[in-house]
């Protein structure tokens, strides 16, 4: 007769590492939650809340929308955007497509994957 001792441990450990498995998606979530980039005049911020909704300026014009967190990577979803021409201002913020966090950093990736710029923690 077959003992189930073993299957116990193996169902014991497999709930053990679903625990796990979860826990660290919801770490990776939490961790774009926040501002992003500096609130100075010209400047790109973000503000990422933990269900992927966003808003910031790209140094010149607003933007917002919603986008969806899948392991360590955050997309941008269609976004809204004011449409100002500023003198000085680099608007790379506005090509965002995904972002991942590297060092305590967002960096902002436009379609296609080139790294488009970085937004410090705020």
């Amino acid at each position: 007769m077959m003992s189930l001792r073993p299957a116990r441990a193996a169902l014991a450990l497999a709930a053990v590492a679903a625990v796990v498995a979860l826990s660290g998606c919801s770490s990776s979530a939490s961790s774009f939650t926040g501002t992003w980039g500096s609130s100075s005049s010209g400047q790109p911020n973000l503000t990422i809340t933990d269900d992927g909704s966003f808003s910031g300026t790209d140094g010149c014009n607003a933007m917002s929308g919603k986008g969806t967190i899948s392991g360590d990577t955050f997309t941008f979803g269609p976004f809204a955007s004011t449409l100002k021409a500023c003198d000085g201002v680099n608007p790379w913020l506005s090509r965002a497509n995904t972002a991942k966090i590297s060092d305590g950093d967002l960096v902002v990736y436009a379609n296609g994957g080139e790294k488009v710029g970085t937004l410090a923690k705020g």
